[in-house]
């Protein structure tokens, strides 16, 4: 089953909702309209009842209605939906007069009120009537009950009209809100077809294209910056991919390209055993930083991946920052340089995790230090972080490669880092190993004089 066009859907919904209002509408005209009538009529009847009244008064002092009766036709006379019915208030009710077409009589109210009452009824064909009755004393003592009666077929005509007009309209009504409803959605959602257009024009090759966020609506230019976001990061992504991929072959190739070319020079001729040993020697070497290549980038994928849950403990950093700084001694101590360690404060992570980090940048500070300098390791503890400081001083960092330093396999001197040994993975596994603890490294550094290293990791829960 093909899903619904969200067009279609916006259109129908509005249509529904359109349709829903215009039957309230029409609900609510009608229902206002039959109160007016009612409201006509009730004052109609009741202004019509009092005139019937004051000519029932002037012929008081009379012994007979009749002997007057000219005088109440002529009230009625002329209104076609109007009758009228005087009786007397006798146990036996008889009619005094009767004006009108009238072919039903209405119901006769008993109550000795002289307060006007009005009464809704239907005659036998149905039609609806209205009635206001009042009883009115003469002057002479004697009491008449006057009923007026309204036949109002001509306002339930006008209802039935209307309401017959309204069915009439209403289809073409509910076409034109579904045509504009159409018109609406498709000019609303017009946006979201350019998306379609800039998206099938994305590719791996290509990922430079951006939605233009003007003459959009809030909501979607909200949506197109998150996909313009979305799309410069996976641009970046693919880049540092790209350029991942280039410098990992390099990386590759020159270990590789010295295994081949030492194989081939030695398998040229016949050698003694001493060369074959140095040769196999400088092999085993190279294939040494190959394999340090292959066990960082696989620790980089371990520590980089989202779903790499590892489970953190309680850290002293201070003890961990003096074990590091034991396994360099020895490395310190050829070039005679002294490794300071001060402060204390506790983290939670992964002990090995955050002992390669403090090493990674210890040897970095001790291969990068002249001879007889220090290298200090400060410990503080703040409210809302703890920071670890390695610091050196020696020739420095030039500024411009500061923002690329935890770069994979980014050197700021490419052959010193290979003749040192260096994979240039060092850095980027401190910047992992810092995501993983969420936290974060930082650098800075002063040409000629020194560099400093900044870890942060955020301070322990205290319950």
């Amino acid at each position: 089953m093909r899903p619904v066009r969200l067009s279609s859907q916006l259109s129908l919904s509005v249509a529904l909702l359109g349709l829903l209002l215009v039957a309230l509408l029409s609900a609510l005209a009608y229902f206002s309209l039959s109160r007016q009538l009612d409201g006509i009529a009730t004052q109609n009847l009741e202004d019509k009842l009092q005139q019937v009244r004051h000519a029932t008064r002037e012929v008081a002092l009379r012994p007979e209605v009749g002997d007057q009766i000219h005088n109440i036709r002529d009230l009625i006379k002329g209104h076609d939906n109007l009758s009228l019915i005087l009786y007397d208030d006798g146990p036996e009710p008889r009619v005094l007069l009767r004006v009108g077409n009238l072919a039903d009589l209405p119901p006769l109210s008993k109550s000795s009120s002289e307060a006007v009452r009005f009464e809704r009824w239907q005659d036998a064909l149905g039609d609806e009537r209205m009635t206001a009755s009042q009883l009115m004393v003469r002057k002479d003592g004697t009491r008449i009950r006057a009923v007026l009666t309204l036949d109002r077929a001509s306002d339930q005509a006008l209802l039935r009209a209307y309401i017959e007009s309204t069915l009439i309209a209403l289809p073409f009504v509910l076409l034109l809100i579904a045509a504009g409803a159409g018109w609406i959605a498709h000019r609303g959602l017009s946006s979201l077809h350019q998306f379609r257009r800039i998206a099938e024009r994305i590719s791996t090759q290509d990922l430079s294209h951006r939605l233009p966020l003007e003459n959009l609506p809030r909501e979607l230019r909200e949506l197109a910056s998150g996909i313009n976001f979305m799309l410069h990061r996976l641009d970046s992504g693919v880049q540092q991919l790209s350029q991942f991929s280039d410098d990992l072959a390099h990386e590759l190739r020159t270990p590789i390209t010295n295994l081949i070319g030492k194989a081939q020079v030695t398998l040229s001729r016949e050698r003694p055993p001493e060369q074959y040993k140095l040769v196999l020697e400088n092999c085993t070497e190279e294939l040494g930083r190959v394999t340090r290549i292959v066990s960082d980038m696989l620790f980089l994928a371990h520590v980089s991946h989202p779903a790499a849950l590892i489970p953190f403990e309680e850290i002293a950093l201070h003890e961990e920052a003096r074990k590091v700084a034991e396994l360099f001694a020895l490395m310190a101590e050829e070039k005679r340089i002294l490794l300071d360690v001060a402060g204390q404060a506790t983290i939670e992570g992964d002990r090995l995790m955050v002992q390669r980090a403090i090493s990674n940048l210890l040897s970095n500070a001790i291969r990068h230090s002249p001879e007889g300098a220090t290298v200090n390791m400060r410990i503080s503890a703040g409210p809302s972080e703890v920071t670890l400081v390695v610091s050196n001083p020696g020739p420095g960092i030039p500024p411009e490669h500061l923002p690329r330093l935890f770069e994979r396999f980014y050197r700021v001197d490419r052959g010193r880092s290979r003749a040192d040994g260096g994979t240039g993975l060092g850095l980027a596994i401190v910047r992992s190993i810092m995501s993983l603890h969420q936290g974060q490294v930082n650098v800075s550094s002063i040409v000629h004089e020194s560099t400093i290293f900044t870890l942060y990791f955020p301070t322990v829960a205290r319950p």
